[in-house]
């Protein structure tokens, strides 16, 4: 596999360190990437926050601030399998670095029309349906790429350091993306957001894998397709996780889009209250991330599945419930813990069931099921919460999902007693 050995200069330091809850750390090519990503991830949440801060001085409309929203997210739903297409032809290594230079070059496209003072609501829209194109070809990539950066062995300590340090950022990003605001102006942030690009472009050129594919696929993009849906139908250590995870982020993952409506309309606390439970509720996503790293190990175990979706559906269905401030600080940590848990430990799953020449095509499913589904997912309860209450739409999403990934798990545990009941594998 590319990138999977360990030059020899580090083979025996990575051998003696590799029940560390940092293993994946010690790994070069792992350790570039990762500092990269540390300081390009924080850029984003840097710029996400400008942008929102944008559109509504702009339009002071939540349904526009929304729009913008959908079409960041919408070209993930309909283009990613394709973006696998894409991570299944060409070197990862290389894709990436094109499609972060494409958002970096967006970013400071942002900062020069913001700081221009002649920016208007259709160019910040545009400027988002390009983010979203570049993601559906950009997040395949990156996920298929991590496997190259480590040994097997590791792959888990290295998603679930991945974790921690996204939800690390979310913390530190929107924080330092007041202070710049206030200090400097909205500009400043997209311009911040361009120049950490820099950083994680310079850690990618020193990267000695490739993720270069172990075939040719010459296929039209229907057969790939085609292909792909079969292997995972008949795989099910894929398939049933990715089954989870769908459901999972339809019903109970998209928890995050209720949680302002919850602390505002139902609790009538203010903006500082918001924060903190946003705080908190990250920082359960961070330690979920770093248990994870722990436990890594151990190597993955599917009934981490379950103990990630039950504290994350479940936490929602008390709080609903019982609905009070108090509850949700210690809840919504609670369930971003269980994010965390189940998220990475699907992903584990997935990327260690797959074969090599599907993996840019299956982690384009995983991006489809817990990225893309956000527009469905939030339409679903925002329509449930605006009918009967957010603790209501709290209680349905997660008590539906708890419902589905059960009757999931009993399905998968028939499978594996009576053997497969789809088509089998010819080969």
């Amino acid at each position: 596999m590319d990138g999977a050995v360990t030059p020899p200069s580090e083979t025996t330091g990575v051998a003696r360190q590799r029940f560390s809850a940092f293993a994946a750390l010690y790994h070069r090519d792992y350790r570039l990437y990762w500092t990269g990503q540390l300081v390009s991830v924080t850029g984003t949440w840097l710029q996400q926050v400008a942008l929102s801060w944008l559109v509504l001085e702009l339009t002071r409309s939540a349904f526009l601030l929304g729009l913008v929203g959908t079409v960041q997210f919408l070209p993930v739903l309909l283009f990613s399998l394709y973006g696998g297409i894409l991570a299944d032809r060409v070197p990862k290594k290389s894709l990436i670095i094109a499609t972060q230079t494409g958002m970096m070059l967006v970013a400071f496209l942002l900062g020069l029309l913001v700081a221009s003072g002649r920016v208007r609501y259709w160019e910040v829209l545009s400027c988002a349906a390009l983010l979203g194109l570049l993601n559906a070809a950009d997040m395949p990539a990156r996920q298929s790429f991590i496997i190259s950066l480590v040994d097997r062995r590791d792959l888990m300590n290295a998603l679930s350091l991945h974790a921690a340090l996204f939800n690390s950022a979310r913390i530190a990003g929107p924080a330092l993306a007041g202070l710049i605001i206030g200090r400097w102006g909205l500009a400043a942030c997209f311009f911040l957001n361009a120049a950490s690009f820099t950083v994680l472009l310079v850690q990618l050129f020193r990267i000695r894998a490739s993720g270069a594919v172990l075939t040719s696929l010459n296929a039209s993009l229907g057969v790939e397709i085609r292909s792909v849906l079969a292997y995972v139908r008949r795989t099910p250590g894929i398939l049933f996780p990715l089954l989870l995870l769908a459901e999972l982020s339809l019903l109970a993952i998209n928890f995050n889009v209720l949680v302002p409506a919850f602390i505002r309309l139902t609790l009538g606390k203010n903006v500082g209250d918001y924060g903190f439970v946003l705080a908190v509720q990250g920082l359960g996503a961070v330690a979920g991330g770093l248990i994870l790293a722990v436990a890594s190990r151990c190597g993955p175990r599917r009934w981490w599945l379950g103990v990630g979706a039950l504290t994350l559906a479940g936490a929602q269905v008390v709080l609903g419930c019982w609905p009070g401030y108090y509850q949700a600080v210690g809840l919504l940590f609670l369930a971003g813990l269980g994010m965390t848990t189940f998220a990475s430990t699907a992903n584990t799953l997935v990327q260690l069931a797959v074969a090599d020449e599907f993996r840019g095509r299956v982690m384009s499913l995983y991006v489809i099921f817990f990225i893309g589904t956000t527009p469905v997912g939030n339409f679903l309860v925002g329509t449930i919460a605006h009918r009967w209450g957010v603790p209501a739409a709290f209680v349905v999403g997660g008590g539906a999902a708890l419902f589905l990934g059960i009757l999931t798990a009993l399905w998968w545990r028939q499978v594996e007693r009576r053997g497969p009941i789809f088509a089998r594998d010819a080969s």
